[in-house]
């Protein structure tokens, strides 16, 4: 009986992680052994739930209005912000949900349990609020842009959603899936300052973002095999894949070359350009960036997504830069 009555008191005690709210409401529940006090989390905790640093994809927007020589319209210009603000306030809301459905692998993952909510920083009733907040914010702003770009952002949040809660899971499918969410948001650009899209750009997109969503792809089961997971992932993949997903990664990343040298001798590119010569610059530059691109990602050196490592590697600025100033000199 004395071991039982001790067993028992030993059973209501509790350890506590948390905040003060969550300890207080701990102690209603059961005596309180030790408390680990978290700190309130800060703005800058939050902005790293909504991924902020993540929005830098969305400048994709800006794409139809600077290829077509608009950029500088005040309201071409205006709508292009409003709409770059609007898909960043969508992903994010999509980012805080996501981040809740995937805590038990984020704790799991050697990165992502440094997350806010994988660590336990953030509550999963405070990332609810917070996601419904985004969605309401950039449904606003969406509504002053126009009808057609708040069609296009629906069909972005819808297409999200499944691929968090299945396409994700689903080997190809998944990849083909991320690119089109990278291409949608060209589409958006141009629903929001009414300019036509352009054939080539949307080639140039499917083929550029397949590449690099078989590249965060390919880095991931990299990584999951060098820890000893063979097995199936959890992505619809296994580590006997990842040759095959070199192949399809490198290939479609040459295809956007190709479409580029085609779109160069078209007669599309001979109305916006006067001088062509500089702009064949643009082949070597993007064969030399993919190739590397893929060379590191075989060495196990690329970031989980390859968009945010392009943005941080020098190197890769670099190409930017002088793809960009080829492109000036052939205006």
């Amino acid at each position: 009986m004395i071991k039982k009555s001790r067993c028992a008191s030993i059973t209501r005690k509790a350890i506590v992680v948390g905040t003060p709210a969550i300890v207080a409401e701990a102690r209603r529940l059961a005596d309180v052994d030790d408390v680990f006090p978290i700190a309130s989390p800060s703005i800058a905790t939050w902005l790293k739930a909504i991924r902020v640093h993540q929005w830098a994809k969305n400048l994709i927007v800006f794409l139809p209005a600077l290829l077509a020589h608009k950029l500088l319209q005040p309201t071409t210009l205006g709508s292009s912000l409003l709409a770059f603000l609007a898909f960043g306030l969508c992903a994010s809301s999509v980012y805080l949900v996501n981040d809740l459905l995937d805590l038990a692998s984020d704790r799991r993952h050697p990165r992502k349990r440094r997350r806010p909510f994988a660590a336990g920083i953030l509550t999963a009733r405070a990332g609810l609020f917070a996601s419904a907040a985004l969605l309401i914010m950039s449904a606003v702003i969406a509504a002053f842009i126009n009808w057609k770009f708040c069609l296009v952002l629906g069909a972005y949040y819808v297409v999200t959603w499944s691929y968090s809660l299945r396409l994700k899971r689903i080997a190809l499918l998944d990849v083909m899936t991320l690119a089109g969410l990278y291409t949608v948001r060209i589409i958006a650009g141009a629903a929001a300052t009414a300019i036509p899209l352009s054939f080539w750009l949307l080639a140039f997109s499917v083929f550029i973002f397949l590449s690099l969503a078989i590249v965060k792809r390919y880095t991931e089961l990299f990584e999951a095999s060098q820890v000893g997971n063979t097995g199936d992932t959890g992505r619809g993949y296994s580590a006997a894949d990842l040759p095959l997903l070199l192949s399809l990664g490198t290939a479609a990343g040459y295809c956007t070359v190709v479409v580029m040298a085609l779109y160069i001798n078209s007669a599309d590119s001979q109305v916006l350009y006067v001088h062509h010569k500089p702009l064949w610059l643009v082949c070597p530059l993007l064969l030399f960036w993919i190739s590397r691109i893929w060379l590191l990602t075989t060495r196990g050196l690329m970031h989980d997504d390859p968009v945010v490592f392009a943005l941080r590697d020098r190197i890769s600025l670099l190409v930017l830069g002088l793809l960009g100033a080829s492109i000036v000199v052939a205006t």
